[in-house]
Order: C-alpha cells, then structure tokens, then sequence
C-alpha cells in the first residue's frame, strides 16, 4: 500500500505551519515542493514551520525538499524549522547534519 502523502496548512501572524502526513520520497518530493513554494510566494510568510511528526518515511529527497525550503525562506528573508520529526525524519535530517543549519524542535512528547 502506497502511504501518500498529504499537507495540510495553517497561516496566521506571518507563520505558515505545514502538516506533513505519510511518505517523502523523490515522487512526493516534486508535487510537495511546488506546493509550498506557491504559498511561501503568496503569503510571504516570516517564519515556515515543518511539522514532520506523521511522515513514516523520508529519504534524501525530503532532505532536499527541506534544505531547498530553507534557502528559500532565506532569500524572502525568513526562517524555517522543522518542529516534532518522526524517528526516521530525524536519522536523516541528523545523518545529513541539517540539525546543525535548521533548528529543530519538539513542541510535543516523542511517544504519542
């Protein structure tokens, strides 16, 4: 079964949350990208946050998709961080030493 991937958004005081839900692998990756691109060139957001406690799977591609946000929001002169990475989220965002570029935080308890 093919876990999709689905995105839900929430703008308010210059904050633009996106939710993240199920798998980001370079077929998800693309759609995704587009898709928060058009909003952050929208809504100028100051701050992106990615909120990645419900993706089961992420490979280079959600890193990619992570690290391109960032130099996005930088160019608009934003901030981004990742908040709540599920484990496998985590080893990669932590294997690829984006932990040490993008704060990331938990908001809420790891075992929900």
């Amino acid at each position: 079964m093919m876990n999709v991937l689905t995105a839900k958004y929430d703008f308010s005081d210059k904050l633009l949350k996106v939710v993240l839900s199920g798998e980001i692998d370079h077929h998800s990756a693309r759609a995704l990208r587009e898709e928060i691109d058009t909003k952050i060139n929208s809504l100028m957001p100051e701050m992106l946050v990615l909120d990645l406690k419900n993706i089961s799977f992420m490979d280079s591609s959600g890193l990619g998709l992570i690290l391109g946000r960032y130099t996005k929001m930088k160019e608009h002169g934003g901030a981004l961080k990742v908040i709540n990475p599920a484990a496998g989220a985590a080893r990669v965002l932590k294997l690829a030493a984006a932990d040490k570029v993008i704060p990331i935080e938990w908001t809420e308890e790891k075992n929900q």
